[in-house]
């Protein structure tokens, strides 16, 4: 069994017990989060797509740690005029448990 959930604007294809890192979510570690955005459920074979969501259907999950992502370096140049700029950027995520799809 599996769903297709929108998270925080993202589109995750989940299973039970699986580990996801999801953009930046509000919440303690530990903290138990539902979400209703669910775009699609595969029961053993049986789909069922929503329109835009499938009514009744929620996928909980755990916050397990707040962390952030490995550093992409941003670097523009434009040749021969000595412009250069260097910049860095580390996206906030969240890692979560997915406990129950229903």
């Amino acid at each position: 069994m599996y769903a297709i959930v929108d998270i925080a604007g993202k589109q995750f294809k989940v299973t039970q017990d699986q580990f996801i890192y999801a953009p930046a979510l509000d919440g303690e570690e530990g903290a138990s989060v539902e979400f209703d955005n669910v775009l699609l459920v595969d029961n053993d074979g049986k789909v069922n797509v929503g329109t835009p969501t499938v009514k009744g259907a929620k996928v909980t999950a755990k916050i397990l740690s707040h962390l952030k992502d490995d550093k992409v370096i941003v670097f523009k140049k434009k040749r021969r005029k000595g412009y250069k700029k260097k910049n860095g950027h580390r996206q906030a995520l969240t890692k979560i448990l997915i406990e129950t799809i229903k």
